[in-house]
């Protein structure tokens, strides 16, 4: 009996020190793997590999660098970590997590795409105007800024052109009507003219007047400005296209939709 206290004593310190042992691992082992698991389930590959078609549901930004970092910086963008189009585009489409990332393209032609559907849209009055001075802070930087949005599922639809620190065209349109406008239509939004009319998409009827016709757009005139702009993100995959390794990033809180807060 004595024996049997004795060794339960003895055995106690060695037990406290295994459990001690098993929790300071697990702690470790918290704080070292845990932030490489991130985004949650998603698994970042960073083996090169060609670009990924996108674009149908989401906003993006096509600027004129190569140099990923000052732009990444210039977005305020944080956890920077690698990801080629695969991983990158399969990231931002995923429902759990894509409101709050971004991906980051390998340039392409002398352009940086970044998408998500994270990045600020134009919402119209009763909302805090978080795109122009993003799109503004970008072009003081880089010499030519362009934004675009198609989400069709909400018919909305979005682009805006900066060149030189100047904004050149901003325009955004909802099931609304227009919500955000400034600047000319481009030469390119001119000769879409009534190249993809659909029925529905036609709003205003004034063509018998002698009047023009006012075509609601679609995602088939984001994708067309974007390519007479810049790229077409729907038409970027090629056999012949370089490879290379993007990155995925948090997107700032401030880009989040904020009402404007009412002055009694």
């Amino acid at each position: 009996m004595c024996s049997e206290v004795l060794w339960h004593r003895a055995a106690q310190p060695v037990l406290l020190s295994v459990v001690a042992l098993v929790i300071l691992t697990v702690v470790i082992a918290a704080t070292i793997v845990g932030p490489r698991l991130l985004p949650r389930h998603i698994r970042l590959a960073n083996t090169a590999d060609r670009p990924h078609a996108f674009g149908s549901d989401m906003a993006w930004l096509a600027v004129r660098t190569e140099d990923v970092s000052a732009l990444a910086t210039a977005l305020g963008l944080g956890q920077v970590r690698s990801a080629n189009w695969s991983s990158g585009i399969g990231a931002i489409h995923d429902s759990e997590i894509s409101g709050s990332i971004a991906f980051i393209s390998p340039p392409l032609k002398g352009w940086t795409l970044v998408a998500g559907e994270s990045l600020p849209i134009p919402a119209g009055e009763g909302f805090i105007d978080k795109v122009t001075p993003l799109l503004q802070g970008l072009a003081n930087q880089f010499a030519s800024v362009q934004y675009f949005a198609a989400f069709p599922i909400i018919d909305f639809y979005a682009w805006a052109r900066f060149e030189k620190k100047r904004c050149i065209r901003t325009f955004a349109v909802g099931e609304a009507g227009v919500i955000w406008q400034s600047g000319k239509p481009t030469s390119e939004e001119r000769r879409l003219g009534l190249s993809f009319v659909e029925v529905r998409g036609i709003r205003e009827r004034h063509g018998d007047l002698g009047g023009e016709l006012q075509l609601h757009p679609t995602e088939a005139h984001v994708f067309s400005i974007a390519a007479g702009w810049s790229l077409n993100p729907m038409a970027i995959e090629s056999p012949a296209a370089p490879t290379g390794v993007g990155w995925i990033a948090d997107a700032p809180r401030m880009w989040r939709p904020e009402r404007v807060r009412k002055v009694a």
